[in-house]
């Protein structure tokens, strides 16, 4: 049986439990016993961007010893797996710690990778024929790399047509503490991003990350749009057991 550490992020612990809960059943039905350790904390992207090093350092480093055995780190969001498995490199480039944080990184994948690179999944959809589109967060199109698993993912699916965003590279404007220091930019970002969603046609988006959706869906919701945003593992999860969207 394959063993994974499953980490959690700080935005799923926080604010979408139910998607963390979905993320483990789907690598539960593939046989994968998970392990989850409860004193994780966060990946430390909030203070590295912002400047923070010496204290991003701190929280790295508890990472790597608590995440200590040669299992394979899965992270369900592109963005958090993106600052452990490449910008820690670049935090410790130059630090005495350098060979145990790169070891640890390269255990680090994104979930959406896992299923598909490592398990290779096959997947039996259950739902109705529906229409979705996908949005590309920054971090998991740029530094991650993984929105090309994901979207294997959802074309496996055999009832659900994917439409492609026209300008779907394009930044949501969430970006984390961006969306907070720069609100009327972020917020002309996100109603550029819906305009796409709306010139689709689709009532679904789907997305990978949480920071992404929380930005996405709750201005779509402000603006009383007949759109729904769901995460990429809410949604495969409701696809395989037959729950309607």
């Amino acid at each position: 049986m394959k063993k994974v550490y499953f980490y959690a992020t700080c935005l799923g612990t926080a604010a979408m439990q139910e998607t963390i809960l979905n993320a483990i059943k789907l690598l539960r039905r593939e046989g994968v016993e998970v392990i989850f350790k409860k004193n994780q904390t966060c990946c430390s992207q909030p203070s590295f961007n912002s400047g923070y090093f010496k204290e991003s350092k701190r929280i790295a480093l508890y990472n790597v010893d608590l995440f200590e055995k040669d299992y394979p780190i899965v992270v369900p969001s592109g963005s958090c797996a993106g600052m452990m498995s490449h910008d820690y490199l670049e935090l410790f480039k130059e630090d005495s710690e350098f060979e145990r944080v790169k070891e640890f990184s390269s255990k680090v994948t994104e979930l959406s990778q896992y299923l598909d690179e490592v398990l290779k999944v096959e997947y039996e959809d259950k739902g109705d024929p529906v229409r979705v589109t996908w949005h590309s967060n920054c971090h998991a199109l740029r530094i991650q790399k993984s929105i090309e698993a994901s979207k294997n993912l959802i074309k496996k699916l055999k009832n659900v047509e994917l439409v492609n965003l026209e300008y779907e590279e394009e930044c949501c404007g969430f970006g984390g503490t961006f969306a907070v220091k720069e609100l009327e930019i972020s917020n002309a970002m996100a109603r550029a991003k819906i305009k796409d969603i709306q010139n689709t046609g689709v009532k679904y988006l789907i997305s990978g990350d949480g920071g992404c959706l929380l930005n996405i869906d709750g201005t779509m919701r402000k603006m009383g749009l007949d759109v729904r945003g769901l995460h990429l593992y809410d949604f495969l999860l409701k696809r395989l057991e037959g729950v309607r969207l």
